[in-house]
C-alpha cells in the first residue's frame, strides 16, 4: 500500500510504501474499545476516600446516659446516623490500572490507523521542523493544508522543541511522538500529521 505525501502548498507529493498489515486491515471496533477503556482506566488516580466513623475526629463520650431518657440510646456523636459522622461503606482508594496484552494494543492501534487512512485523515509531511517557534507560521502550514478548524494530532519522529512551542497554544492542535501515540489520541483526533520519518518509524513498530 502506498500513502502519499502532501507538499506545503497542499499539491500531492511522493509515494511511501507502507505495511498492508498496519495501514489497511479490518479495524477490530471490540478491541479498539478494550483499548480505550484500558486507557482511560489507567489515567484515574484512585485517591477518592471517604471517613469512616472511625476515622471522624470526636465522638469518645457517650452523649447522654444508655435510659431513662425517652430517646434511642446513642453511643457517640460520630455515628453515621447524626450529622457529621462517619460514612458507610464510603469509597476507599485503590488503584484503576487495567493490563492488556501486547499484541491486542497493536492491533488496536493499527485498526484505528487503517481507518483514518481509508477515510483520508491521514496527512504525511516530508518534513515538520520548525526554524523558529512561531504559532502563526505553524498555523499557516495548517490553512494550506486546509485543516486549519479540525481536531490534529501531530505526530513527528522526534518532537522538536521549536515545534512543540508553535503547537502548545493552538486549542484542536496536540502533539506526540510518532511512535508514542496511544490508541485514545489517535482515535480522538479527527486528522492525524506524521512527517515522512514518523510515519516510517510507526509502519517499522508496529509491522515488525
Amino acid at each position: 500500500m502506498n500513502l502519499h505525501t502532501i507538499k506545503s502548498d497542499g499539491t500531492k507529493g511522493d509515494a511511501i510504501k507502507v505495511d498492508n498489515g498496519v495501514f489497511k486491515i479490518k479495524p477490530n471496533e471490540a478491541v479498539v474499545h478494550q483499548a480505550v477503556v484500558q486507557e482511560l482506566h489507567n489515567q484515574r488516580q484512585g485517591t477518592h476516600s471517604a471517613k469512616s466513623r472511625g476515622m471522624v475526629k470526636g465522638g469518645g463520650r457517650k452523649p447522654w446516659r444508655q435510659k431513662g431518657r425517652g430517646v434511642a440510646r446513642a453511643g457517640t456523636i460520630r455515628s453515621p446516623l447524626w450529622k457529621g459522622g462517619g460514612t458507610v461503606f464510603g469509597p476507599e482508594p485503590h488503584p484503576y490500572k487495567k493490563r492488556m496484552p501486547k499484541k491486542m494494543k497493536q492491533l488496536a492501534r493499527k485498526s484505528v490507523l487503517s481507518h483514518k487512512a481509508g477515510k483520508g485523515e491521514i496527512f504525511i509531511v516530508d518534513d515538520l521542523t520548525q526554524p523558529d517557534p512561531k504559532t502563526s507560521a505553524f498555523y499557516k502550514f495548517l490553512i494550506s493544508l486546509n485543516i486549519q478548524n479540525k481536531k490534529v494530532l501531530v505526530l513527528p519522529e522526534k518532537v522538536e522543541k521549536n515545534l512543540r512551542l508553535a503547537v502548545r497554544n493552538l486549542p484542536n492542535v496536540n502533539i506526540t511522538k510518532a511512535d508514542s501515540a496511544s490508541t485514545y489520541e489517535l482515535i480522538n483526533h479527527e486528522v492525524l500529521l506524521f512527517d515522512k520519518p514518523g510515519l516510517v518509524l510507526v509502519n517499522q513498530k508496529l509491522s515488525s
